[in-house]
């Protein structure tokens, strides 16, 4: 498998992982990466591969669990080894026609010239953007699509330590997620998805969110159709559930019996529809306060 192939599983994977799957699914999937996959530190990289098979481990079946781990004890191996290229098992032909080395045998060393290099941070990570990185984000021809992968960047990169090559490409995904599930540019709900995407990719108290659309555990194509409480952090969804807990006891409490009266006039609309409640909040010797509200109009006053 090619380096494009290997993505294409990777997002299968993590899709059938999500949707709980049955365990056929899974495991023939992770049969296929285990023959079609010869891992090297750039391809698990660059696709996040190993990430989403790491998570096989936890699986509930024993044998997904069994098959991830040991694809997972594969892969470090290769990458212990050295090897080089997109994945691709197959033997490959050089431009002056010899063939590259079997699977298995130690790979050529590459030209330091030809290697290159992640780009190193120029700025603190609090300050990182599209424009302190120096990333240029025009890479559609669209001026509303690339102001959104300028988005998508600024609000991945803030905090993060990944390198800017490995922030640009996600951004890239999830617009493009955003691009295929909302139709066209120019769309309404395209704009409005992106701005809201952004706003919770900075959000000081969800910094787990920018990780884990990072790191692949969130893909681009379930990011970008996430309810308003899916994108919400863990504390924050603990924080409403009590809040809603402490209202729903406070709707439970009996309330102070409220009666029509038929001689008090709204001062306001001059309607004869006061509701009326007395309560002692002076002395006992005081008379009561009555608490009035007009149910015509709402006004409400009191007096002694």
């Amino acid at each position: 498998m090619d380096t494009k192939e290997v993505a294409v599983r990777a997002q299968a994977l993590s899709k059938a992982l999500q949707a709980d799957e049955p365990a056929a699914n899974i495991s023939n999937l992770l049969d296929e990466l285990r023959k079609g996959v010869r891992a090297t530190e750039d391809l698990l990289r660059t696709t996040k591969i190993g990430v989403i098979v790491n998570r096989t481990k936890q699986h509930k079946d024993p044998a997904v669990a069994r098959k991830g781990s040991e694809l997972v004890s594969k892969w470090k191996q290769d990458v212990r080894k050295g090897g080089s290229g997109t994945g691709s098992s197959t033997p490959r032909s050089n431009a002056n026609g010899t063939a590259s080395p079997a699977p298995g045998a130690a790979p050529s060393p590459k030209p330091a010239a030809l290697v290159k290099p992640k780009s190193k941070l120029s700025v603190a990570p609090s300050e990182r953007n599209s424009k302190a990185d120096k990333v240029d984000t025009n890479l559609t021809g669209n001026p509303a699509r690339d102001g959104c992968i300028k988005l998508m960047y600024d609000g991945l990169a803030h905090m993060s330590e990944e390198s800017p090559e490995d922030v640009l490409r996600m951004a890239r995904s999830v617009e493009l997620a955003a691009f295929n599930a909302h139709n066209h540019e120019t769309s309404a709900d395209y704009k409005t998805k992106m701005r809201s995407l952004y706003q919770n990719l900075k959000n000081k108290s969800n910094p787990q969110l920018r990780q884990r659309v990072l790191s692949g555990e969130i893909t681009p194509d379930r990011f970008v159709v996430m309810t308003h409480e899916e994108l919400k952090s863990e504390s924050r969804k603990k924080e409403d559930a009590a809040l809603e807990r402490e209202n729903l006891n406070k709707a439970m409490v009996a309330q102070v019996e409220r009666s029509i009266s038929a001689s008090l006039t709204c001062g306001k609309c001059g309607q004869k529809k006061v509701s009326y409640s007395q309560a002692q909040t002076r002395s006992a010797d005081e008379p009561m306060t009555t608490f009035c509200e007009c149910t015509n109009c709402g006004h409400r006053w009191k007096f002694s």
